[in-house]
Formats: C-alpha cells, sequence, structure tokens
C-alpha cells in the first residue's frame, strides 16, 4: 500500500509540510510507503477548460509544461491521497486549486479514475478560515467519489511562521490520528 501526499504551500518546508510529515510518519509505522510532493516553485496554471481530457481520454491533462500530469501519475499510483495547503485569504492556495481543479477534471474525463482510493485534508492555519480550506478540498474527494478518513478532529494545525504548528499540541494529535485511521481504513480495503 502506498500514500502520496502532495504540500500546496508556497514554503516546501513549512507549517503544512510539518504536518503532512506527521501523518506519513504514522502511515510509515503502519508499513505504509509514502510519497511527498512539494508543490512550492512549481508554476502551475489553472485549468483552460479545453475539454482535451475528455477528447483523448489518456489519463493526462494536455496542458505539458508543468508538473500536474506528473501528480497525477502519483495519485493514479497511490492508495490514499492526502492533500495539503495553508490558508491564505481563507481559501487554498492557487497552487493547490490549479492542482484540484486539472486533476479532478482529467479524472472526470476518465470515468473517475479516482474512485474509491483513500483521500484526506490537510489544513495549516494562522487563524480563521481553515474549514472553507478543509471543505475545498474534501469537494475533491466526494465528487470523485472517493472515500473520506476522519481523525479526532478536523485536521487543521495552528501556527504563523515555520514550525508553530509543533507547537500546537492538539493539531499534531489530530494528525497522528489521521494517519492511524488512514492506515486502518487501507488495510481494510486491502484485505
Amino acid at each position: 500500500m502506498h500514500v502520496v501526499a502532495f504540500n500546496g504551500s508556497a514554503r516546501a518546508d513549512g507549517n503544512t509540510a510539518i504536518l503532512l510529515r506527521t501523518v506519513l510518519t504514522e502511515l510509515e509505522h503502519e508499513g505504509i510507503t509514502t510519497d511527498l510532493m512539494q508543490l512550492a516553485g512549481a508554476p502551475i496554471r489553472g485549468c483552460t477548460a479545453c475539454y482535451q481530457c475528455f477528447k483523448h481520454r489518456n489519463r493526462r491533462c494536455a496542458i505539458t509544461h508543468d508538473c500536474v500530469n506528473m501528480c497525477i501519475e502519483n495519485m493514479l499510483d497511490a492508495d490514499g491521497i492526502l492533500l495539503g495547503s495553508p490558508t491564505y485569504f481563507a481559501d487554498l492556495t492557487t497552487e493547490m486549486k490549479a492542482l484540484i481543479d486539472r486533476a479532478g477534471m482529467t479524472a472526470k474525463a476518465n470515468d473517475n479514475m479516482l474512485r474509491r482510493k483513500v483521500g484526506a485534508a490537510v489544513v495549516s492555519v494562522r487563524r480563521a478560515g481553515a474549514l472553507h480550506v478543509f471543505d475545498s478540498i474534501n469537494h475533491f474527494f466526494t465528487i470523485g467519489e472517493m472515500i473520506i478518513v476522519g481523525s479526532s478532529y478536523w485536521n487543521v494545525g495552528i501556527g504563523r511562521e515555520p514550525g508553530d504548528v509543533a507547537r500546537d499540541d492538539e493539531g499534531m494529535a489530530t494528525m497522528r490520528d489521521l494517519g492511524r485511521n488512514m492506515a486502518w481504513l487501507l488495510k481494510k480495503l486491502n484485505a
């Protein structure tokens, strides 16, 4: 079993990465392999509504000059997908939104090719807006017929400066619980 995580933060090793790595560590303790992909510095544009993915149905986005097709391939190869974003003006980052829109459209064009994969949102926040980000990511999972795994609270960690989330005891416990719950679900689904 394998889980891939995507960090949609502009900071490759900031608070969102800390939260994602905490989840991944729990998965690894359960014998599940993991990868973390950083979207920081990757120029990703949004969906252009060209509908070439519906025409070609080759599991690829027609835009080929960025990392999105590689991200889609990693999603296809994984049993579980974690999408992480900090909260920017009460919403997810433009990089994460572009990934969601293009991977989601490509999945729709190819018979919901991410169907029944396990997904979870991970959000870092300074103060407010995190639940909107959490919901936006979960909308990607639900429209794709994926299975959302829960935790002991909403999957949110609080912190502003890089490293601050590590001092959010409840947020870190939530991430550890999320990792254990995701591992349990993946094992049940693959039994």
